[in-house]
């Protein structure tokens, strides 16, 4: 059995998170997802629109999907030690990052292999939050 995972905020769910989560699937058995908690997002100098219980609710719902955990960490190996997944997918935007090819370092001395997904042009959650806020400005007005 080829277990895979990948990790995402997955705030406002658009088809760019389906489209990762689809082609993943594809490629494993049995796909787990880490969903970014709340505290960690902040870490990031972010704010998640959608709260984090309600985000792993709406993971967790996803066919795709057969298991979901935190993400309280940006230390994927650590993760990888108690999960012991043989693939990680990410975006293609953290593809020959200095962090991704230490990564690939150490995740190819554990036989795991990272495949990198295009990211999905013309989408993405920032962007619809900026929509959201800006017309969300105008009914104030």
């Amino acid at each position: 059995m080829i277990i895979g995972y990948t990790s995402g905020v997955f705030d406002l769910f658009h088809i760019g998170h389906l489209n990762l989560l689809k082609n993943a699937k594809g490629l494993c058995d049995k796909l787990i997802v880490g969903v970014t908690t709340d505290e960690l997002v902040a870490y990031k100098n972010k704010k998640a629109v959608i709260p984090f219980a309600e985000r792993m609710e709406i993971v967790r719902n996803i066919s795709y999907v057969d298991a979901v955990v935190p993400q309280e960490s940006m230390d994927k190996f650590a993760l990888w030690e108690k999960l012991k997944y043989d693939i990680m997918f990410v975006g293609d935007d953290w593809y020959d990052t200095p962090k991704w090819r230490e990564y690939e370092k150490q995740f190819n001395k554990v036989g795991v292999k990272i495949i990198y997904f295009p990211y999905t042009k013309g989408t993405s959650s920032t962007l619809i939050n900026q929509i959201l806020q800006r017309e969300r400005s105008k009914w104030e007005e």
